[in-house]
């Protein structure tokens, strides 16, 4: 499937209250992982300490980052939607998040999106994103919410 093309407000439009498609899986490895832990400088045993994980924590592995799995967001957003006609797009904000699962270290995640709700605000289109984070094989998600985008078409 290919990605959605969206060119206008009124191109959005006709998508609310339908899913916008489906990303493909994307491993989160431990190397991931650790240059997550570098670039936030959060180190915590259960996401980067392999020995001490398979004794010590409840998952046998170690874990990927709550927020490494979030932050994997927009990179399969861009595989669901290509948004044309931009001057910008703003990340507003996120709400009703809640992580359903660990992932662990070698598994892998993708991106399922419905359009909630999409608004005109003086020319702006405030798309609000139902989204799921699911991890290959698992029934439960690892994460879901709704993600909030601002896009700025031309005029």
């Amino acid at each position: 499937m290919g990605k959605l093309v969206i060119n206008s407000y009124e191109d959005f439009e006709k998508y609310v209250g339908q899913e916008l498609g489906v990303s493909e899986y994307v491993q989160l490895d431990q190397e991931r992982i650790n240059l997550f832990a570098d670039a936030t400088l959060d180190h915590q045993w259960i996401h980067v300490d392999t020995e001490k994980a398979a004794v010590e924590s409840p998952f046998k592995s170690t874990i990927a980052h709550g927020y490494l799995t979030l932050s994997m967001l927009p990179y399969m957003w861009n595989q669901i939607i290509e948004v044309n006609n931009l001057k910008m797009m703003i990340n507003y904000g996120m709400d009703k998040m809640k992580f359903g699962q660990a992932v662990l270290s070698g598994q892998s995640i993708r991106l399922r999106t419905t359009l909630q709700s999409l608004q005109n605000l003086r020319g702006t289109a405030k798309a609000e994103i139902k989204f799921k984070i699911e991890i290959e094989g698992q029934k439960k998600p690892a994460l879901e919410g709704v993600a909030i985008f601002l896009y700025y078409f031309e005029n």
